[in-house]
This record gives C-alpha cells, sequence and structure tokens, in this order.
C-alpha cells in the first residue's frame, strides 16, 4: 500500500501540531516539549486515535499529528481511516504498547512517520519531532526541471576491482556540483556496496526495505530512505546481512529508478555486472552506460563480453569505455593498443593511477573527483561529466520533431513531473 500522507506545499496555512492521546502521563509527557517547539500546549487533547478521526473529519489536518494507538483493537485499519481524514502534507507520529516488528512495518508502510513504543522517554519524543520537522521544513529533493532533462547512468564494472564503485561515486558528486543537478547514487550492491561508505555515511535499511515491500516504493518513500552527502546529492545504499539472501524479481529496481527520474533531475546507479544476467531491464532506460575497465587480459576478454551484451539489451544507451587504474610510463598487461583492437572499439577516457589521491579519498570520506588535486586524474573525469550530459542532450536532439522553435519547447517533460505531486493532486 502506498503511503498515504504525502508532502504540500499548504503546510504553512495549517496549525503546525496537535496531538491525541489515551492517557495523563502521555499528555504530561508531551506538553512541556510542545512549548520548547513554540506550540500551544492546549493542542494536547485526550482521546486517542478515534478522537482524531472525528475530530479531523471536520477541521484542518495539523502539519505534524501526534496519535496515541493504546486503546486502538485494529490499530492498522484505524491508521487507514486516519488516512481518509488527513490533508496531504501531515507527518504522523504513533505511539502504542504493542511491541511487534510486523506491526511497525506495516504502521510504516501506510504512512506513519514513526511508531514509539510505551513507555517512550521526553529525548526520544523530541528527536521524533525532529525528525518530522525535517521532513516538513528542512530542504526537499529537488524537482526536475524542464531546462535539465533526466539524465540516468549506470556504471558497470567489467570485473571486480576496476574501481568502478569510485568513479560512479565522482560521477555523482561531478553531477550535483558540478553541473548543478539534483542527483541520485542508487548503489545495487546489496551486500558489498560502498556508495554510502564512500561518501562517510550510514547507508541506512531504505534499499533493503524497498527490495523487502517494493509496494511501499513512491516519492514519500524515496524522500525518506535517500541519504543526504549534500545539497545536490543523495545516496541510496546497503549493507544487508550477508547471510540475508534478497529474493526479488527486480520489480523493486525498476520502481526505484522510476521514482528516482521523478524526484531527481540524475541518477547514476553503480550497477554490479552480476546483475546484468539477473535483471538486464535495469539498463533500458539508461541514457549513458559507462563500462570501466583496466588493461589486463581478463579485463579485455570481459569488456568484449559485456559491449556485445549491452549492443543487444542497451540500444539506446551510449556507451562510453573508461580504462581506469592506467599506469602512465608504466608496463601494462596489455597495451592501449591491444586492447582497443581486441574490443573493436576506442577508450573514450583514460583514468591515470593515482594511489595517493585514492588513498586520501578513502580517509576524507569523499569522493576522488572532490580531493585529487592531481589535474590527470580531475581532468578526466570532468570528461566523463560532460560525455554523459552531452549525450542525454545530443539524444533529445535527435528524437525533437522537425520544425521550427527552441528545442526545449518540443521535449514533453511530464514525465518528469514528481508523482508526490501528482498523487497531492489528485
Amino acid at each position: 500500500m502506498n503511503a498515504p500522507f504525502h508532502a504540500s506545499r499548504a503546510a504553512a496555512l495549517r496549525d503546525p501540531f496537535t496531538a491525541f492521546v489515551c492517557d495523563d502521563a502521555t499528555a504530561e509527557m508531551l506538553r512541556p516539549i510542545a512549548v520548547e517547539h513554540g506550540w500551544a500546549p492546549e493542542k494536547v487533547n485526550k482521546g486517542g486515535l478515534r478522537n482524531a478521526v472525528q475530530s479531523l473529519s471536520v477541521s484542518a489536518s495539523p502539519n505534524i499529528l501526534f496519535v496515541d494507538l493504546s486503546e486502538s483493537g485494529d490499530p492498522l485499519n484505524d491508521i487507514n481511516a486516519l488516512a481518509e481524514v488527513c490533508e496531504p502534507g501531515t507527518v504522523v507520529i504513533a505511539a502504542g504498547q504493542v511491541n511487534d516488528v510486523r506491526l511497525y512495518r506495516d504502521l510504516v508502510a501506510s504512512g506513519i512517520q514513526d511508531y514509539l513504543l510505551k513507555p517512550f522517554s521526553a529525548d526520544q519524543l523530541r528527536d521524533a519531532f525532529a525528525n518530522a520537522q525535517m521532513t516538513i521544513s528542512g530542504p526537499r529533493l529537488n524537482e526536475p526541471s524542464a531546462e535539465k532533462p533526466h539524465v540516468m547512468a549506470a556504471v558497470i564494472g567489467v570485473r571486480g576491482g576496476v574501481g568502478a564503485s569510485t568513479i560512479a561515486t565522482s560521477l555523482a558528486w561531478l553531477m550535483g556540483e558540478k553541473a548543478g543537478r539534483s542527483t541520485s547514487l542508487l548503489d545495487l550492491d546489496v551486500h558489498f556496496g560502498t556508495g554510502a561508505l564512500a561518501l562517510d555515511l550510514e547507508p541506512g535499511r531504505g534499499l533493503t526495505d524497498a527490495i523487502e515491500n517494493p509496494s511501499r516504493i513512491d516519492g514519500l518513500f524515496i524522500e525518506r530512505a535517500m541519504v543526504r552527502a549534500n545539497e545536490k546529492l543523495s545516496v541510496l545504499s546497503a549493507e544487508a546481512p550477508i547471510n540475508q539472501p534478497m529474493l526479488t524479481d527486480g520489480a523493486a529496481f525498476f520502481q526505484l529508478q522510476e521514482e528516482m527520474r521523478n524526484a531527481f533531475e540524475s541518477t547514476v546507479i553503480d550497477l554490479p555486472r552480476a546483475m546484468l544476467v539477473q535483471y538486464p531491464h535495469l539498463v533500458h532506460d539508461a541514457h549513458v552506460t559507462v563500462v570501466v575497465s583496466e588493461f589486463t587480459l581478463a579485463g579485455t576478454r570481459d569488456t568484449i563480453r559485456i559491449l556485445s551484451w549491452l549492443k543487444t539489451n542497451a540500444p539506446q544507451s551510449r556507451v562510453i569505455m573508461v580504462a581506469n587504474r592506467v599506469v602512465n610510463g608504466g608496463v601494462q598487461e596489455i597495451s592501449r593498443k591491444d586492447f582497443e583492437q581486441s574490443i573493436e572499439r576506442k577508450v573514450d577516457i583514460v583514468i591515470p593511477f593515482d594511489p595517493k589521491a585514492a588513498s586520501q579519498a578513502a580517509k576524507l570520506g569523499q569522493p576522488l573527483a572532490k580531493v585529487s588535486g592531481n589535474a590527470r586524474v580531475s581532468q578526466p573525469l570532468g570528461q566523463l561529466l560532460t560525455m554523459t550530459v552531452t549525450a542525454v542532450d545530443a539524444q533529445n536532439e535527435a528524437e525533437a520533431p522537425a520544425g521550427g522553435g527552441s528545442l526545449l519547447g518540443k521535449l514533453n517533460f511530464k514525465s518528469f513531473v514528481p508523482m508526490k505531486k501528482a498523487k497531492a493532486a489528485g
């Protein structure tokens, strides 16, 4: 079930806070904390969830709604009844006495922000309100604009250890920092991904929750699950337990791509090569596929195989061939000339081996493109950014109808409207 509570631009016109509680102890805890936040203590009402449904059916919903489920015989159905009377944009925090992980997940999936198990502390309550305020007033995921059609780039390493994740992280960072695009980095190595680690972030449970519950994936889920690296870059990564196989038909990955397309101007997918076999649809919408290899015999063989696969399965995608960790003036296992002859195409970008910059990036938890003061490394990464963005521009020009007028005026940007807007409008 998709979450019924969605962001709204009318949030500033409502009461900031209302609570409906079942007992005096909870009310007495809530009132001073409400005063701390500048909210009226009389907005803490007795009556629990049933009173909340009755009251909100005849009055406007607040920005933050606290509801007590302690007297509810069927919390999930009652929350769904609450959703029917809540306006878009309400952030709901629930509290109750049932300690059940399944209930918690079902409630969060239904659209509430948090569920506090009684008895909870004042600090837990403050944390819940702080998160709710961030959801309302914090920086939103930037909405794609007509001037910037969505760019989707998949980065594939032909073998493990060639540095594809490093390049994916740098490309995503450059998309935001240099191209000024709101960008999502989707790291699909669910058990051993380094997308969050490379940016010194905790990955969270967003990706694993999406795989386990694809029906939860919508615009609001994306907004809550993504971990922000900076104003322009958000990351969805995971460190799933290695004794926990991720059983999925790939529908969750496709839905994630769809929602990211709606919420961001660019998406960079760090795509493990093994996933090409199981989920070929992951590259069907990629404008650009960055294939990363090294000048080695095994790298050459696997590059040939992946390029052939892409020609069949992703003919719409522009392939950018990147040779990484190239030793300048040193002995390579295979020369560039022999590599290019074997794969029957030119290498587009050569990134030199710079262990000092790589080590510094790892220590600082920053992308290689940010910490590298060496133009020999930063320049080809900048070239990769340019090639990625211009590939989409070239595609749009090729697809634009003939005739006068501007190119941007001819493009159909309806597909870039955020899903949460559509739902709110509905």
